[in-house]
């Protein structure tokens, strides 16, 4: 554990933030019992409401709407989530959470991207079908 990544090895459905390549913060989702570090990260997500909130905050006026949260940095500049989210509660938090709609989608499963380490494991998941999944469209069929 690290100051860096701390909020990874809390409690499950809280925020992990953190800045990567001097660039984008990611979110993740945390997944296990307090103390064991794993997490899972948010690529991307289909905007369904504040779409010209989001346009202006990546400051792409041009920007198609199912491109806006594609991809993690895409996703955390469209909601603004930056490092003042790390650790927050995921189900209580006023600012930012998850929350069921009733919709359930067909998942896709592949392997992730851009990393080296187990890249052959079937660990990547997704909303089958939907053209706001990050990634090669050959991952997400």
């Amino acid at each position: 554990m690290t100051a860096r990544n701390r909020a990874m090895f809390g409690p499950p459905l809280h925020a992990y933030v953190y800045f990567i390549y001097g660039a984008n913060w990611c979110l993740n989702v945390t997944a296990e019992a307090d103390g064991v570090g794993a997490a899972a990260l948010v690529r991307a997500c289909e905007p369904v409401a504040g779409i010209e909130t989001m346009r202006a905050l990546r400051g792409r006026p041009g920007v198609k709407d199912r491109d806006l949260a594609r991809g993690p940095g895409n996703l955390c500049r469209a909601f603004a989530i930056g490092p003042a989210f790390d650790g927050v509660d995921l189900t209580a938090d006023p600012g930012l959470w998850l929350a069921a709609d009733g919709i359930e989608l067909p998942v896709g499963v592949s392997t992730r991207i851009g990393i080296t380490k187990a890249a052959h494991e079937p660990l990547r998941f997704y909303a089958a079908g939907n053209r706001s999944v990050s990634g090669p469209r050959a991952l997400s069929p």
